[in-house]
């Protein structure tokens, strides 16, 4: 039987198949998948600040997106994935707000995916896949049974399987 599951905003889960995680909603936040494809064991956040908590000094850990994907790995480690055979995707990190003024919001989506890119650079977990940018609201399913993040895009009637 497969298992559903919505990661909310600001939070990440780790899973194994069949079970399915799901992000809805994501305009400047990112999704985040992380996968083992030989346990079929994964996790999903859905991450919505750059950068690392310590370089603000406010909010929970697991909003931040360097500081939640780090505690993403620690978890799949603990849970038995070998270093190195992690893989990601990524997909969100839109702009949803044209807002020609400079504000705290302005560019967030875009930070968000360049802090997943350098994080996951740095702990060398090569990116297979991204759906990131423009001004369209996204939605991601992520299969822990195929390694799938199945993207889909309301406003276009789109959906793309990565």
């Amino acid at each position: 039987m497969i298992m559903d599951e919505t990661v909310e905003t600001g939070q990440w889960r780790i899973a194994r198949a069949p079970e399915v995680l799901h992000a809805n909603g994501l305009g400047s936040c990112v999704a985040v998948c992380l996968y083992a494809s030989g346990q079929q064991l994964g996790a999903l956040g859905h991450l919505m600040l750059p950068g690392e908590r310590g370089q603000t000094g406010s909010g929970d850990l697991d909003r931040f997106v360097a500081s939640a994907i780090r505690r993403m790995v620690e978890a799949l480690s603990e849970a038995g994935v070998e270093p190195g055979s992690l893989v990601a995707k990524i997909a969100g990190g839109g702009n949803l707000f044209e807002n020609e003024n400079q504000t705290l919001i302005s560019g967030i989506g875009s930070r968000n995916a360049r802090s997943a890119r350098q994080i996951l650079t740095l702990l060398g977990i090569p990116v297979l896949a991204e759906d990131i940018g423009g001004n369209r609201e996204r939605s991601v399913s992520f299969d822990l049974a195929s390694g799938e993040m199945i993207v889909y895009c309301a406003s276009d009637n789109l959906k793309q399987t990565f």
